[in-house]
Parts: C-alpha cells; structure tokens; sequence
C-alpha cells in the first residue's frame, strides 16, 4: 500500500555503537531540560567538533538510522538557533557539518521539517497495538508535555489514516477510459472514508493542545530563517556553504504529501499567485520519494476529465472534494486561534515567533481561506 509514514516504526535507538551517535542521543534526550535552564547553547560549545559525527551511518547507509539522525541534529540544532533570549545566527561545526551531510544524503534541506518532526518522530507504545491517539508517542521534544506532543502525534495519526486515501489516490490516478465506471467509483469511496478518519482525528486537536501554550511553548523552536524578521540576515552554517548565511523555510504541516497528491489525483486546481511558489517550494523539503510520487500522479491522473465526462460519479467526487474542503475548512479555524488570535494579545511571556505569519514564513490566513474556498468551487 502506498502510505507516507513508514511502514514500520521508526527507531528510537540507534542499532550501531558509537561514541557520537550516544551524544547524539544523550543531548537530544536532554532537551526539555537543557532549554528550562538555558543550558542549550554552553552545552553545544563545549562539545568537540566531531562530537556529532554520523560518518558511519552515511557508510552503512542504514536508512532508518540515518532518519533518527536527522531528526536529533534537527532537534538539537533548533533548539541552540531558538531557545536563547535571541535567535542565534551562527550554527557551531559540531551541528553544522553533520547536518549538512545528512541532508545531502537524504535530499532535503538542514532545516527541521515534517519528515523529521513528525513522520520519523513517533513510536508504539504497545507494538502489538495500531497507530492510535492512545498508542502514540514522540521519540523527541523541545520542552515536551501534553500540548507539544499531543499537536505532534495528531499529525502522526493523520498520516496514518490517510493512507488509504494516498493509495486509493495513487491507484486512480493510473485509471484511464479503458476502466469501467466501477473502478473509479471504487477508490474514490475509499478516499471518502479515509478522509472522514482524518478530519475526526483533526478535529480533536483542541482536546489536549491550549492555543496559548501552542503559541508561546511549541511553535517559537520550529521556525525556518527564510522571510523570518527574527533571522533576516539568514543564518551562518560554521564552515559549511561556505560560512555563506543559508535561508531555509520552517517546519510547516504544508510540507505534508497528502493533500498535494490528493489535489493532483482529483485534479484540483489552484489559481497562480505568490503562495502558489511557496507551495511548490515545499516540495524540496518532503522526501525526495514523496516529491516524486506526487510529481507521478499530478502528470498522470485523467480522472477529473473521466468524472466530467460520465456524469455517474460527481457524488463520489464531490464526496472527496468536501471532505478535503473541510479539512481545509478545520485547518483555516485552528490558525485562527492558535496563532491570529494569540499575537492579538499583548503578553511579555514568549513571542511565538512572528505574528502576521506561519512557521514556514507565510501570512498563511490569505493562503488557507483561498484553497478552502478555491476546493469548494471545482465541486461538479
């Protein structure tokens, strides 16, 4: 089945034994404690340069490793940029030049980003148990506590109950005149139903994450240094690049696959403005297998054309066109008052990053309200 998750929970320790890699892990472990009392950043310069080396994880190429990897420096990385009185604007060696080896190898920028904060961030709590609300937790945490985690592991269920979607939508898209009606019916039904699952897990949201504990404790460490008024100098990657500052968009739910897939499967269309770059630039932060497989099914998927063509499907279509508006729907409200309302309020405590945008750098209302509204009118 074609899912984004992965198939099988990702690591929680490392299987190699090395000295960086137990760094590694000890300092990420170490976080929520090392930002309560702003140790973070005397921490990382006391460390060698090579104290973070994951030389021996690009030679094993051991794929799951290396996303554990990634997703610690991540951790770590944003922790030292973001959890001081000010933004820092030069990245130590010691996180730099691993980082950067990593993201080369897995092709995406060395930047937190979905993949790292949510797809390759979760295990089972009972292994024998699903993926569920009840049975998720995080691998790794900023300041960590219900909200933080509870805001994570929704996105994690998410990904999982959209899976048969992401399938269904794949198997649609290489549909073609030669297919009976039955058979986009078929996957269009099943897109339906793993969309319901997805919208009731959004839903719950406000259950155990505060807007204003979001606002001021989980959101300030995922900003991105790109259209940041915070970092507008970008931020220096000690020895990399050329000790040239770098500009990398934040972590953002709009580097998620699914909805692009859906939207290129079900053949939405969204009309060209400035956010529609911003969008496309998203996909260099997703996986590279991701990317493609959207790339594949937005080039090959003929199935608005059939649906506007038969007449016998536009309840299923529409049926998976208002499961997606109301994501977007839902999506449009929490923005709202997780982030509009909060930088409303005059409070000395925390920022919450920059008001007017999202954390991968967006005045992201404008941006939500359009493909809502632009969703509901390609209903047939």
């Amino acid at each position: 089945m074609h899912t984004f998750l992965p198939k099988t929970p990702p690591l929680k320790k490392y299987k190699t034994n090395s000295k960086s890699l137990r760094n590694l892990e000890n300092i990420s472990s170490l976080l929520p404690k090392l930002l309560l009392t702003n140790k973070v950043q005397s921490t990382i310069k006391s460390l060698d340069k090579n104290s973070f080396s994951v030389d021996i994880l690009l030679k094993s190429k051991s794929t799951k490793e290396i996303n554990l990897a990634m997703a610690h420096l991540s951790f770590i990385a944003h922790a030292y940029i973001w959890g001081g009185d000010k933004p820092q604007k030069l990245l130590p060696e010691v996180i730099s030049k691993p980082w950067v080896k990593l993201s080369n190898f897995l092709g995406r920028p060395p930047i937190l980003s979905y993949a790292s904060y949510c797809l390759d961030n979760w295990f089972k709590i009972n292994n024998n148990q699903p993926i569920s609300l009840e049975n998720v937790a995080l691998i790794n945490n900023f300041l960590g506590g219900v909200d933080e985690d509870w805001f994570v592991t929704i996105h994690v269920c998410i990904e999982d109950a959209a899976g048969e979607a992401i399938d269904a939508a794949y198997n649609l898209s290489n549909l073609n005149e030669l297919n009976k009606v039955n058979d986009f019916s078929f996957e269009l039904r099943r897109i339906i139903k793993s969309l319901k699952s997805v919208n009731h897990i959004f839903s719950k949201m406000p259950e155990k994450c505060d807007p204003y504990v979001y606002y001021h404790r989980v959101r300030p460490y995922i900003f991105g240094t790109k259209d940041n008024p915070d970092l507008k100098h970008g931020l220096i990657y000690e020895n990399q690049f050329n000790n040239k500052p770098q500009f990398f968009r934040g972590e953002t739910g709009a580097q998620s696959s699914i909805i692009p897939l859906l939207d290129g499967a079900l053949g939405i269309k969204h009309t060209n403005d400035n956010l529609r770059h911003y969008l496309n630039e998203m996909r260099d932060y997703m996986p590279p297998k991701h990317r493609k497989m959207i790339e594949y099914v937005e080039n090959k998927s003929q199935a608005k054309k059939f649906i506007d063509k038969s007449k016998k499907l536009t309840k299923e279509y529409n049926g998976c066109l208002e499961e997606i508006r109301k994501f977007r729907a839902m999506h449009l409200e929490y923005a709202a008052s997780y982030i509009h309302k909060q930088a409303q309020v005059n409070n000395t405590f925390g920022t919450g990053g920059s008001t007017i945008r999202g954390t991968g750098g967006t005045p992201f209302m404008k941006y939500l309200k359009k493909h809502r509204d632009e969703t509901q009118k390609q209903k047939v």
